[in-house]
């Protein structure tokens, strides 16, 4: 341990931060301890970061929300904690962690920061003081006033005040307890940081379409009211629904951070874009069904049940009684198919176990070692080295099978019932919802998950993937079984969480407001980002796929019309056009310029970016035209694109109605009788493009309306996607944004 007199007090650089938080003896004794040194410095400045976005401690009053982003089980509590720690450097004086929706949950956050910031050691300065679910009882109420009373006083030498910790469950009646305890002790000129855990679930306010606000929703700002100057942390691995919330919400963040896992950490990328083959997509016929009841248990189960014990003999063959290896079976939300799982599985053990102990001759017996030893190479093409011939783990499998314990984890008894991670090596749990959000399995290797993704909600089935984690040592051995429609969710959802991801990453290295962020992502249209109760705003969504996207509000102001002008007559001027290949007879409106071979990327640079939109619908469309065009360019930075001028040396008029939209914006073919011969000459505008390719055409139009031309050279884009990049995407406009 650092001697707290030697720590050097280092500023951090806050980037576009109103303060700049130090580096104190708590932050340095926390990342000594805790945090692995090659990832010291990144969890250091990500934390300082994050708090100097915030209220500064020596504020009078003021408050403000941040939003911190991670992957599923990639160290967001220990970011918070070093953010915790960060925090008593710099003064504030209680830290409270809303920790979890239930009990065991709230029990595993308590005692992992309890631990990691040292609170049980008694051989060193008492730097925190901890309440769990505290309420308004008179001796904690002068407690807590002694506490601040010290921070108060000049003559109080700096290591005897004491940081108040409090954990508290996400719950309106404790929550409710909370605030009475601080308006009791009065909150004012005390500093404090508030993180909530697992922020999209539960906090927000549920009843907002119906102009109401839901009970946990309320408490949570009745203890925002009670704290005149606080920073309030959003932590999550699915940002969705705080991101689409009304930007007026007090939890909607105004600023965000982006956590870089380390380099152990293994995500979706891995597992659904990688190269190891570890997912197995469940058959049809094994997933249990109203039309489909299994009447035993099916081969897929069978099979990862001889995966993971294999895995669990290697390990206990190569690292001796430490450690933990675990698989879970996550059927379905109802605790029926649990208790059919787990008697299962509990009646395999016990029958493998049994023909383990035959003589080695009974053909039982070696039925089961032959099954085990496909499941041995199946393990093999993953495990890079260092795998034990089988013949050297035969003889051990029934002893692996006596160290491993079956736990079913649901609150079906009564209370969810904890697991006791030291008591045993392997463990197979099976349950549900217990074990979605916030729930550590310790050395997690094998899931098998015959669940659909039900209603859709995309930030639900992301916080299933237990299964992510810090495991890169041990990636071989994990295997991951799903549902086929619950695979393709997460293999679509790998590609939301990136494109969100960096779009989230700009906002935080430009030091915008997320207040000014457009929120438009990527997204399958299989899947809803979140649930629908709370959002006041909705979002459109669409994919476009083999047609053209425009804008249908062509007309606009001077100053609109000025810049896009500009915009296209730059491009022209640096691009060079040839005429196009036709017929003979065409009119002059139906002769056009083309320039093939462009880069995309340049032409998006140029030309569709700049391009100005007026109307809120057409901008939400023509948002995901970008999205869509950007994905291109990221599975192929050297897509190329097409672009036509139509009509260049003939003007174009088109109608517009009152609103400025345009009733015809595509010219049709030409003759358009006798039917034989409809599109002989001119095939129509909207066959004017290369059917595989994205296709760009420009058209310079004079817009009439009743008769009377308004607008003279009003330049309108046209854009042709092909199916092959076709992917779906949301886009929610809220009141004042453009």
């Amino acid at each position: 341990m650092t001697d707290d007199s030697t720590v050097f007090v280092q500023p951090i650089a806050a980037g576009d931060g109103d303060w700049e938080p130090t580096i104190g003896p708590e932050t340095h004794d926390f990342l000594e301890h805790v945090v692995p040194e090659g990832s010291r410095d990144t969890v250091r400045d990500a934390a300082a970061g994050i708090l100097a976005r915030g209220v500064a401690p020596d504020a009078t009053e003021g408050q403000e929300t941040g939003l911190v982003v991670g992957y599923v089980q990639s160290g967001k509590t220990m970011s918070f904690e070093t953010a915790a720690a960060l925090a008593r450097d710099n003064g504030f004086q209680m830290v409270i962690v809303v920790a979890g929706i239930s009990k065991p949950l709230l029990n595993q956050s308590t005692g992992r920061i309890r631990r990691d910031l040292r609170l049980d050691e008694t051989d060193r300065a008492r730097s925190w003081i901890h309440f769990e679910n505290p309420e308004r009882e008179d001796s904690v109420v002068q407690t807590l006033r002694d506490v601040f009373e010290d921070w108060r006083d000049a003559g109080t030498p700096s290591e005897y005040k004491m940081t108040v910790l409090v954990t508290v469950l996400k719950h309106h009646q404790r929550l409710r307890n909370l605030t009475g305890l601080l308006q009791a002790v009065g909150m004012d000129g005390v500093p404090v940081l508030i993180i909530d855990d697992e922020a999209d679930q539960a906090s927000l306010n549920t009843e907002v379409a119906q102009g109401e606000e839901s009970t946990t929703y309320r408490r949570l700002m009745e203890l925002r009211d009670a704290l005149p100057l606080h920073n309030y942390l959003q932590y999550t691995a699915t940002p969705q629904a705080p991101l689409l919330v009304s930007i007026a919400d007090s939890l909607s963040p105004g600023f965000v951070e982006v956590l870089t896992p380390g380099d152990a950490y293994v995500g979706g990328q891995d597992f659904f874009a990688g190269g190891l083959d570890l997912v197995r997509t469940i058959p049809a016929t094994d997933v249990p069904t109203n039309a489909n009841p299994l009447p035993e248990p099916p081969d897929s189960l069978l099979e990862s049940l001889r995966i993971f014990m294999v895995g669990v003999t290697v390990g206990l063959h190569q690292g001796g009684n430490r450690g933990n290896r675990s698989m879970l079976v996550h059927p379905s939300h109802r605790t029926a198919q649990h208790q059919e799982y787990y008697n299962w599985v509990r009646d395999i053990f016990e029958e493998w176990k049994r023909i383990l102990g035959l003589p080695d001759s009974d053909t039982d017996k070696l039925e089961l070692l032959e099954e085990l030893r496909v499941a041995y190479q199946d393990l093999a093409e993953t495990v890079q080295a260092g795998l034990p011939s089988f013949e050297e783990l035969s003889p051990t499998f029934r002893f692996a099978f006596r160290r491993t314990r079956l736990l079913e984890v649901n609150a079906r008894a009564g209370s969810t019932p904890p697991v006791d991670w030291g008591s045993a090596y392997a463990w197979i749990l099976v349950g549900g919802q217990a074990m979605d959000r916030g729930f550590t399995v310790e050395g997690l290797t094998v899931t098998y998950m015959p669940r659909g993704i039900g209603v859709g909600n995309a930030d639900t089935v992301q916080q299933r993937a237990r299964f992510f984690g810090y495991k890169r040592s041990y990636l071989g051995f994990c295997r991951v079984y799903l549902e086929q429609s619950t695979r393709r969710a997460f293999e679509r959802y790998v590609e939301h969480e990136e494109d969100m991801r960096r779009q989230l990453e700009a906002i935080r290295d430009n030091g915008s407001s997320l207040d000014e962020w457009k929120r438009a992502f990527v997204l399958d249209s299989a899947l809803r980002p979140c649930r629908h109760s709370v959002l006041e705003f909705d979002y459109i969504r669409g994919m476009f796929s083999d047609q053209w996207v425009a804008p249908r509000v062509v007309l606009a102001t001077d100053t609109v019309l000025t810049a896009n002008r500009s915009t296209v007559e730059a491009f022209m001027t640096a691009t060079s056009f040839e005429d196009d290949e036709g017929h003979a007879d065409r009119t002059e409106t139906q002769r056009h310029h083309v320039a093939r071979g462009l880069s995309l990327r340049d032409v998006m640079e140029s030309l569709l970016v700049p391009m100005r939109i007026t109307s809120s619908r057409d901008s939400q469309q023509i948002t995901g035209l970008l999205l869509q065009l950007s994905r291109a360019l990221e599975n192929d930075p050297d897509e190329q694109c097409t672009v036509y001028r139509l009509s260049p040396n003939s003007r174009r008029e088109r109608g517009i109605d009152a609103s400025g939209e345009v009733t015809n914006l595509y010219q049709g073919e030409a003759p358009v009788s006798p039917p034989e011969r409809r599109g002989e000459v001119y095939p129509g505008d909207r066959a004017i493009r290369e059917d595989d390719q994205v296709t760009v055409q420009i058209r310079m139009l004079d817009l009439r309306r009743d008769g009377v031309v308004v607008r003279e050279n009003v330049p309108v884009l046209a854009v042709w996607v092909p199916s092959r990049l076709a992917v779906g995407w949301i886009d929610q406009t809220q009141p004042g944004q453009v």
